[in-house]
């Protein structure tokens, strides 16, 4: 069963990521840069300011501060533990597939990073905006949505290693608005 499920995982990548081509190849370069998000995070910033004020948005900074560093150092551990390796390495798929970027990166990929990071702040910032700014929340999923999904158009990251970082990143960010929303109740920020 697990042999079926990483040969259709293997498929289904080999048809998302053949279906780019090079004009779409600096879209998805871009989305994938981390620092691209630069203006959405400052946007962030300024609505956290906004809703909650100095001193709760200095904890909320805090808060996904190490919300980003668990996603991405449980990314880590799965990725050294599970050795699953990345498109690039897979000689099942690496002479068949795109891959976009001057390198592939480390050589095992689950799972995602990228799609746990922006996955975990999505939900985070959805579940913290949803009753005051309506429409936050739908942008900021389509956007993680969009960021995972360039991790297979460029070439990097099977499908189930995306759906797992999507899942883990959705779990944290949403564990970590309540304990952001616990704390500053409990210790009255």
């Amino acid at each position: 069963m697990l042999e079926e499920l990483v040969h259709l995982d293997k498929e289904v990548f080999l048809f998302l990521n053949n279906l780019g081509t090079s004009e779409w190849d600096g879209f998805w370069m871009f989305l994938t840069n981390k620092w691209s998000a630069i203006p959405l995070y400052f946007l962030l910033l300024i609505l956290s300011f906004k809703q909650y004020g100095a001193k709760k948005m200095i904890f909320l900074v805090i808060s996904v501060v190490l919300l980003i560093t668990a996603t991405d150092q449980l990314s880590n551990f799965f990725k050294y533990g599970v050795q699953r390796l990345r498109p690039c390495y897979d000689p099942d798929v690496n002479q068949l597939m795109r891959l976009v970027k001057d390198y592939c990166g480390g050589k095992f990929g689950y799972f995602s990073a990228h799609a746990a990071n922006t996955s975990a702040l999505a939900l985070f910032f959805t579940f913290l905006f949803n009753a005051t700014y309506k429409y936050v929340g739908v942008f900021l999923i389509v956007w993680a949505a969009f960021v995972s999904y360039s991790r297979i158009y460029i070439g990097v990251h099977f499908p189930l290693d995306i759906i797992t970082g999507m899942v883990v990143g959705a779990l944290f960010g949403w564990l970590f608005a309540k304990l952001y929303i616990f704390s500053i109740h409990k210790y009255r920020i």
